[in-house]
């Protein structure tokens, strides 16, 4: 009685009233009009913190803004040197992982990957959904990376920054070649998308799993359509990503939902909904995240949160701050994945009750990593033995 009295004392603390002024003051005049902004996630395109001088749009009265161009899809050839990500992170089931583009046109408002951006010199609102970068070298490279004397395989992650299958995937088919250089060396893969042109890859991915080589994870964020609409403006829908899980467990690809993230007052009350019809599309693992709202992503999401849903801002703020120490996100290892607190614990008890009634597992299973044999050709040095 305890826990639940203190929840509910959690979820009805108001936010402070003069953060939502000051939110309505950093957003004004730096919404771009909605017209050149449709079918985006982002209303702002604020500067990038390591710019030396920052921008903001004014009216000035000589053109209307019917003469501004739409923030239109374009995309860069960016030629990395290395394409493998290493990471230590203690709280991260894998230690490396593959980025086939920067950037993504999916929208989703809460992405974390959008201060990544600024790294480009480059916004982490409108740019990062419109102004992308696509790396066409990355198989060879991974080939190379993979050839190298000494290399130790495991499990090697796509999808952890941005969406390797995000829209133009259909035109730059990476991800694909990608995954035929990992094919050839019978290295582990384990996918995360909310795109269900994943689908097109079964022809690769199924032999895969049948050695224990691949296996998949479908974010599902909602339920909602119109929320989903409205959150991920650009991504599948809920109903096309079901389907994604039913057809690749029919093909026999070991399937997961990730139903992430949780947002308090907002989502999070469709867990127990999403985890149901993931088993029932055929899943056999799930994990859950909490929202994450680091660096720029906090005054993007608070703004999108102002002008979708202004009479949930200071209950959804205040639930999430509650979770994060008072801030709007922690970034400590052991805690921002999952949050601290009363509401975190009750959400993290709801998901256990679920996955156990439903016979979820949770990140179980393993791939092999004993199958592997390094590629040769196409620019890799041959061994001289």
């Amino acid at each position: 009685m305890t826990v639940l009295s203190d929840v509910r004392q959690a979820a009805f603390q108001p936010a402070n009233t003069a953060d939502i002024a000051d939110a309505l003051m950093a957003a004004s005049g730096l919404r771009v009009d909605g017209e050149r902004r449709r079918g985006r996630g982002a209303s702002m395109n604020p500067t990038g913190r390591f710019e030396r001088l920052e921008r903001e749009s004014v009216d000035d009265g000589w053109n209307n803004l019917e003469d501004l161009a739409p923030f239109r899809t374009e995309t860069q050839v960016e030629r990395p040197k290395t394409v493998i990500s290493r990471n230590d992170s203690p709280d991260l089931p894998f230690d490396r992982s593959v980025n086939p583009y920067r950037g993504c046109e999916h929208g989703c408002i809460y992405c974390y990957a959008r201060p990544t951006h600024s790294y480009m010199g480059l916004s982490a609102g409108l740019d990062f959904e419109a102004k992308l970068f696509a790396k066409p070298d990355a198989p060879k490279l991974l080939a190379r990376e993979l050839s190298k004397p000494g290399y130790k395989p495991r499990t090697l992650a796509i999808g952890t920054n941005t969406d390797p299958y995000q829209p133009i995937e259909k035109e730059w088919r990476i991800m694909r070649q990608l995954l035929e250089v990992l094919m050839e060396a019978n290295h582990p893969v384990a996918i995360i998308t909310k795109s269900a042109l994943v689908l097109r890859d079964i022809d690769i991915l199924a032999p895969m799993a049948e050695k224990g080589l691949a296996k998949v994870s479908l974010s599902v964020t909602t339920l909602d359509r119109k929320l989903a609409r409205t959150m991920e403006p650009r991504a599948a829908t809920p109903t096309k990503r079901l389907e994604a899980i039913r057809g690749l467990r029919e093909a026999g690809i070991p399937t997961s939902v990730l139903v992430s993230p949780l947002i308090p007052a907002l989502n999070d009350h469709e867990l127990e909904r999403i985890l149901d019809a993931a088993q029932a599309a055929g899943a056999t693992e799930a994990s859950y995240i909490l929202l994450r709202l680091p660096l720029e992503v906090s005054p993007l999401f608070r703004d999108w949160l102002l002008q979708h849903y202004p009479d949930r801002y200071r209950h959804v703020m205040s639930l999430v701050r509650s979770m994060r120490d008072g801030k709007d996100y922690d970034a400590d290892f052991s805690r921002r994945m999952k949050g601290t607190g009363p509401y975190a614990w009750q959400i993290n008890r709801r998901f256990e009750m679920a996955t156990k009634r439903l016979g979820l597992g949770r990140r179980s299973m393993q791939l092999r990593d004993d199958l592997f044999v390094p590629p040769h050709g196409n620019g890799v040095q041959l061994s001289l033995l």
